[in-house]
């Protein structure tokens, strides 16, 4: 799952990037509001996690440009004020959830947890297209045919996870190139070909119906023709 922290306090960032990729997280981080709206507007991050007092942009307006653009991805609003009036305006912006200064990282992880389950639209964490379950909780492929099971590893969970949530539309190889590595990384067009290839392998052996189908020149959709 990919995040995107907006927080100019360094050592806070700092700290949370730590935490997040602890927890097998991949995150991007920014400091100010305008680069962070502009990172949000890419809609490829899963959840995103934006402080309210911020360069630029407060996160407020953040919350709310993003949302006029129709970006839907659930957003964590951090501050360090706690009136309710203040929460208030977070969440009529367009934010998700509230967490004020100081939390425990077991509180910040929980409320993670609770938006990604959201965003995929289930309640325990599966993703499910055709014959095939997607465990975020073990990131694990199952088929319902058969019964039969496999651990994926991350890069092929979050390559299956993509392409269930765009269920009915093509994926060009660029959207998969930077939602799997993100905009920085180096990735090639050749890493999303070897690791659709073992994704395809591990969907074959556990038996799955549903196919990852390429389009020539364009990229690639789940087919569930036979289910």
């Amino acid at each position: 799952m990919r995040i995107l922290l907006v927080e100019d306090e360094k050592r806070m960032a700092e700290a949370l990037c730590e935490i997040l990729r602890l927890e097998k997280y991949e995150v991007d981080h920014y400091a100010n509001g305008l680069d962070g709206l502009a990172a949000i507007e890419s809609d490829i991050y899963d959840i995103i996690i934006l402080d309210v007092m911020l360069p630029g942009m407060n996160g407020y307006e953040v919350a709310k440009k993003a949302r006029q653009k129709g970006i839907r991805t659930p957003i964590l609003m951090l501050t360090a004020k706690a009136e309710l009036d203040d929460k208030v305006t977070g969440l009529d912006s367009g934010a998700d959830d509230y967490l004020t200064k100081p939390f425990m990282t077991k509180e910040l992880l929980a409320r993670l947890r609770a938006l990604g389950r959201r965003n995929i639209n289930t309640a325990d964490g599966t993703l499910r297209y055709g014959d095939i379950c997607l465990d975020a909780n073990t990131s694990t492929l199952s088929c319902t045919t058969n019964g039969q099971d496999v651990r994926l590893s991350e890069k092929e969970y979050r390559i299956l996870e993509y392409l269930i949530a765009n269920q009915g539309q093509i994926l060009t190889r660029e959207q998969l190139a930077v939602k799997i590595w993100g905009f920085e990384s180096e990735a090639e067009y050749n890493n999303v070909e070897v690791y659709m290839s073992f994704t395809r392998k591990k969907m074959t052996f556990v038996g799955a119906k549903v196919e990852i189908k390429a389009v020539r020149g364009i990229g690639y959709e789940l087919r569930c023709d036979d289910v």
